[in-house]
């Protein structure tokens, strides 16, 4: 009996364990409110955990992996009131929640009703729950956590006409004939001060592209501005119209594509002569300039280079990568051997820096994004653009998200939205219809590595004698590019004014 009783002290008899003696992963228990969802519900269902020390009233995924870890699970209905078992060990980033240290965090859930959340952050259309505490958690033994979904997130600000800022909205038969259903082109567009419709008078039209995450509503942002800017004389008097380049899958890049559809002929061949019926603009390639950041930034270049004299010239800044040898770093043109997750040597492959410091690796990119949703992400959203579309009806991904390994296939598919391979291709034919028509801007500390390519396309210019602008700002990253600096002490935003209007009164 003594010898019994030291055994089993010592954890050396061989009971079975019992129910309650098992490790309980966590679990949350999540419910719709009746009277927030009173048809119920449907989307992708989130759930952000944070460290306690997060005191936000509202948690927040974001575009880059930060300290809130979140999981998802889709969501076909949800009925008003009734409650989801969560697994945060299926689909989670950084790492199942189970496997996470013990320590105080606060928690939430929300329902991305729209899947929008991978472009564009929380919206309108999301239903969310309060935070709430967990202190001494220990995710890999515990109780299963309850959480509530009962109110709407705020829908932000609306976007009314006013006297100088109007909404357009043109039904595409382009873009309509693709997807089977009506599609409709959207811009804001400003006006100069005191515009007579009825006058004679035609102004020359900048044409806007926002980066990743943005849309068109950017010229309710941007418009006041502008507009007293143009009635002090500090900026030529000219029609801008801030285009949407945002879509479902991502930003559409206003590429032809076979997966997000025909944009740029959309835009040139519909879009942009209605508008000009609309609006008293010169409707000429000398009057049609193109200026965009980021995505914008390779959109408005791509459209110059795909219509030559359609547009007048374009103003890119910060354009993501313009040459596949280097698409954030790795080379995706066909035949690469690189691997979009690691450097030869096997390091982590780095994809963002931000004041010097490396903070965001490829890998963990991409796994955020995948947690976050199947599409709509930056990483997805260039397939949409680029890629053939694959046996399941989607875009075929360019490298395995496990691995990182590129598919031949698809950089072979790539090659066609290749700037820089683009102009070389087609040289001859394209130099002398863009004489004077590219300018382009990017900081040689790009915080996505975008001046790697663009330095590329700069040296491929020089080396062939091309008037073609082509601008590394030393020091400047991608956020801060536009701030005063010794060849736009004014900033850069007056320099592309000025010169599209010198432009514009020379192409008269």
């Amino acid at each position: 009996m003594h010898r019994f009783i030291i055994l089993m002290a010592l954890g050396l008899l061989g009971f079975p364990q019992t129910e309650n003696s098992r490790p309980r992963p966590l679990r949350f228990h999540i419910t719709l409110s009746k009277e927030i969802a009173p048809k119920g519900a449907k989307g992708r269902l989130f759930v952000f955990l944070a460290g306690s020390e997060e005191s936000q009233p509202i948690l927040t995924a974001g575009f880059l992996p930060g300290a809130t870890r979140l999981a998802a699970m889709e969501i076909e209905y949800w009925g008003p009131g009734e409650m989801v078992d969560f697994n945060p060990d299926i689909r989670a980033y950084p790492k199942p929640f189970s496997q996470m240290n013990a320590g105080n965090y606060r928690s939430m859930a929300l329902l991305d009703q729209n899947h929008s959340l991978p472009y564009n952050g929380e919206d309108g259309d999301d239903l969310y729950g309060p935070v709430i505490s967990l202190p001494n958690l220990n995710p890999a033994d515990t109780a299963s956590i309850a959480l509530t979904v009962d109110r709407k997130m705020n829908p932000g600000p609306q976007f009314a006409d006013t006297e100088n800022i109007r909404k357009a909205e043109f039904q595409s038969p382009l873009l309509s004939a693709f997807w089977g259903r009506p599609i409709v082109m959207r811009a804001g567009v400003v006006l100069p001060p005191e515009t007579d419709q009825n006058a004679r008078a035609l102004y020359p039209a900048a044409y806007h592209v926002h980066g990743f995450g943005g849309n068109y509503t950017e010229a309710w942002i941007e418009g006041p501005r502008l507009v007293e800017a143009m009635r002090r004389g500090s900026r030529s008097r000219m029609i801008h119209i801030f285009l949407n380049g945002a879509w479902p899958t991502g930003h559409h890049e206003f590429a032809d594509s076979v997966n997000n559809g025909p944009w740029g002929r959309a835009l040139t061949e519909e879009f942009i002569p209605w508008l000009e019926k609309r609006y008293p603009m010169i409707g000429q390639s000398h009057g049609r300039f193109l200026t965009g950041h980021s995505s914008g930034g390779w959109s408005t270049l791509w459209l110059q280079i795909n219509y030559p004299d359609f547009f007048g010239g374009t103003w890119s800044t910060s354009p993501d990568p313009v040459d596949f040898l280097s698409f954030t770093g790795f080379d995706a043109t066909p035949d690469s051997r690189d691997n979009a997750y690691r450097l030869s040597n096997g390091t982590l492959r780095n994809l963002v820096v931000m004041n010097g410091l490396e903070v965001t690796t490829m890998k963990d990119f991409v796994r955020y994004e995948e947690v976050q949703g199947e599409y709509g992400g930056q990483i997805s959203s260039f397939e949409w653009v680029f890629s053939p579309r694959g046996p399941d009806g989607r875009p075929m991904q360019l490298f395995n998200r496990i691995t990182g390994n590129l598919d031949p296939e698809v950089l072979a598919a790539w090659r066609n939205y290749d700037i820089r391979y683009t102009l070389s291709r087609n040289w001859t034919k394209l130099e002398p219809r863009l004489r004077g028509k590219i300018h382009i801007f990017c900081g040689t500390n790009d915080t996505f590595h975008l001046n790697e390519a663009t330095a590329l396309l700069c040296s491929f210019f020089q080396s062939k004698g091309s008037d073609a602008v082509c601008e590394l700002i030393p020091g400047r990253d991608h956020f801060n590019l536009y701030e005063s600096y010794r060849s736009y002490p004014r900033g850069l935003a007056e320099r592309i004014d000025h010169e599209m209007a010198q432009s514009a009164a020379g192409g008269r």
